[in-house]
């Protein structure tokens, strides 16, 4: 990995992945996408990581694909260009299913792809500060491997705005669309992160994997016997689960789970 992402881990077990590249405002090009997928898969894989945030120093979250990046690309025959979109389609696919939950901490800039990536958190936390544009259709272009991300935090009328028009945004709209989760001063983003984090870290390890996996497996199923079975086959096997025996027992004796211990 070079100096382009970092990556640490604090005492509490939590990652952070920081963007560092301030002097081109975080943006895009195919050798950040490919750390940034190797980041994301040895967070993910890592049992001893409970949480992690995306993050990014500088003036910007992500300003979007890198110039000498899109200058390439226009070169780009299809199938160049279908391996360098797969390539981003990998990175999105492993931030939004890694088994931790994830909080994205969002300040000046978030174009593009920076759209996707905050879709792909769990948690967006953004300054009132930040500004959004879903800007691809200003080069003819169009937002495609970020798509199902996006739309799937914003809902798909709102995403025909802002699709179709590359409006910039506000935190404050960012907030309303569902994008951001709270838009706060740039002085107040990181106790928020602590707080949401200070919670999240209370909570079993493995129930916190297994309630950010149920989310995906539910929505937008038909509520129907199968559904119902289903769902009651997970907490049962969870119920009787060393983690579930533990929590459940800890409860009932009025004293910390083991998860908090040590």
């Amino acid at each position: 990995m070079s100096e382009s992402v970092l990556l640490s881990v604090d005492e509490r077990g939590v990652a952070t992945v920081t963007l560092n590249k301030p002097e081109k405002h975080n943006a895009f090009d195919d050798v950040l996408i490919a750390e940034l997928t190797e980041t994301f898969k040895k967070v993910g894989s890592d049992d001893s990581i409970r949480a992690m945030i995306l993050a990014s120093n500088g003036k910007s979250f992500c300003a979007g694909a890198d110039l000498n990046w899109m200058r390439r690309m226009a070169e780009y025959g299809y199938e160049e260009n279908l391996k360098d979109a797969n390539a981003l389609a990998d990175m999105l696919w492993e931030l939004n299913f890694m088994p931790k939950p994830t909080i994205a901490r969002v300040q000046g800039a978030a174009f593009g792809g920076a759209v996707g990536l905050i879709a792909c958190c769990d948690v967006a936390i953004g300054s009132k500060m930040s500004k959004f544009c879903l800007s691809e259709v200003k080069l003819g272009l169009i937002p495609a491997t970020i798509s199902p991300y996006v739309v799937e935090a914003i809902g798909a009328r709102i995403a025909r705005r802002y699709f179709t028009s590359a409006e910039v945004f506000s935190a404050r709209r960012a907030r309303r669309i569902g994008l951001l989760s709270e838009a706060v001063t740039e002085e107040e983003l990181d106790s928020t992160i602590d707080d949401i984090l200070g919670n999240i870290l209370k909570n079993g390890p493995a129930a916190v994997a297994q309630a950010k996996q149920l989310v995906f497996d539910v929505a937008h199923r038909p509520i129907d016997k199968a559904l119902a079975e289903e769902t009651s086959k997970r907490i049962a096997n969870i119920r009787v689960s060393e983690e579930g025996q533990e929590g459940l027992h800890a409860f009932l004796q009025k004293r910390s789970p083991n998860w908090l211990k040590g």
